[in-house]
């Protein structure tokens, strides 16, 4: 038996100083075998993927199934112990054809590149009003809370019509039900209140409906749990995702302070590197319908496939010195916004904020640095999007 033959169990320690790199192990497995036996923690005897050309081959197959009830989570969670429930109408992206493609028939007109980068000059607007208050308020500030949390709130809840007011009610939510050290009655707890909220703002739009993306929808012939969870879906990805890229992308760029000027002259490359570089959404899972063969091994209906997107975007038979932050790379082709049929919705709006408000940030303040060293900021790990829970910084 070929070394790659054996199970191994999911890599989950990060190198000691270097809070933007994957674990070590997954260049090794990727090395010896981009497709490999992965023994998961009920049991399960599935498969691991980490080489970038079989990650894009797999999201591109619809033979791999997204339905939540037939996958098996690669990393042991309290309270997980036995079978994954089957996922509420209207979260797409636990769907597969034909629901998944009539909700996002109904959404994709919503997040046209076009109409995305009609809001750009509302992301100046919103992006300007915070860099003055951080003015204000410096010259030592978090800017998690001062920044990179607000912008994409204030966006999302006004494309949405949710009420910005309530945004520390939905980030709270949004972190307790991504957060792998949380117990199985802390996440349904938050899902619940963040879905009974939501599920309230349906029925206030269907009573009185206002200009935007959800009373839009009312039009529609979706019902009220599927509006619920299109909105929870869309809120909480809008929320936390871009937030996390903001913090981390300027934590990256102040370790790596050489990349700024790259930021300021491309931003649009510049954002697709940190996106490929940093990979927070950083791991997948996939489950077989039918027999595959894929990458030289055959995966048999009802094998779960986690993809590890973060190894993927770290290949070096894609990307040269794939470990380098090079904000001058030509990084088209990353896997951060997935491929396929269930690619990212939002990916449009999230690069619209990123290429917005990074070069902004550093144009107005253009000594901004860390007030605290690099290894006391407190990074978002044991998560199912990476982040930092602060970064303090001065000018």
């Amino acid at each position: 038996m070929n070394p790659s033959d054996h199970p191994v169990t999911m890599p989950t320690a990060r190198p000691a100083g270097c809070p933007f790199d994957p674990p070590v192990e997954l260049a090794g497995l990727r090395a010896e075998q981009p497709l490999r036996p992965l023994r998961y923690p009920d049991g399960h005897l599935g498969w691991l993927a980490t080489g970038h050309a079989v990650i894009r081959a797999l999201l591109a197959d619809p033979r791999f199934s997204s339905r939540s009830e037939l996958q098996h989570f690669p990393l042991a969670r309290e309270g997980y112990d036995g079978p994954v429930p089957a996922s509420p109408p209207g979260m797409f992206i636990n769907a597969d054809a034909p629901e998944h493609t009539r909700y996002r028939g109904l959404l994709t007109g919503k997040f046209t590149v076009r109409r995305m980068r009609m809001l750009t000059a509302r992301v100046e607007e919103v992006t300007t009003e915070h860099l003055d208050a951080m003015r204000r308020q410096g010259p030592v500030v978090d800017l998690v809370k001062s920044f990179a949390q607000p912008i994409p709130a204030l966006v999302i809840c006004e494309l949405l019509g949710a009420p910005y007011a309530d945004r520390d009610f939905f980030l709270e939510h949004t972190a307790s039900f991504n957060d792998h050290e949380a117990t199985a009655e802390q996440q349904a707890a938050s899902v619940e209140a963040f879905s009974g909220f939501l599920h309230d703002l349906v029925l206030a739009k269907r009573a009185a409906p206002t200009d935007d993306l959800l009373s839009d929808l009312t039009g529609t012939d979706l019902t009220d749990e599927e509006l619920t969870n299109i909105a929870f879906l869309l809120l909480g990805a809008g929320l936390d995702t871009t937030a996390n890229m903001i913090a981390l992308g300027t934590f990256a760029l102040l370790t790596h302070p050489a990349q700024i000027p790259a930021l300021r002259e491309d931003p649009d490359r510049a954002v697709e590197e940190l996106l490929r570089y940093l990979s927070i959404a950083h791991t997948g899972v996939r489950t077989a319908l039918a027999d595959v063969e894929l990458a030289g091994q055959l995966i048999k209906a009802g094998d779960s496939v986690t993809i590890s997107v973060e190894a993927g975007n770290r290949d070096p038979a894609r990307f040269p010195d794939p470990d380098v932050l090079d904000l001058g790379r030509h990084a088209t082709g990353h896997l951060a916004f997935g491929h396929g049929v269930h690619q990212c919705l939002g990916q449009q709006l999230a690069r619209v904020e990123m290429r917005v408000a990074m070069p902004a940030l550093f144009a107005r303040f253009p000594a901004l640095r860390l007030a605290v060293p690099a290894e006391e900021v407190p990074m978002r790990e044991d998560v199912d999007i990476l982040g930092l829970h602060r970064l303090p910084v001065t000018w």
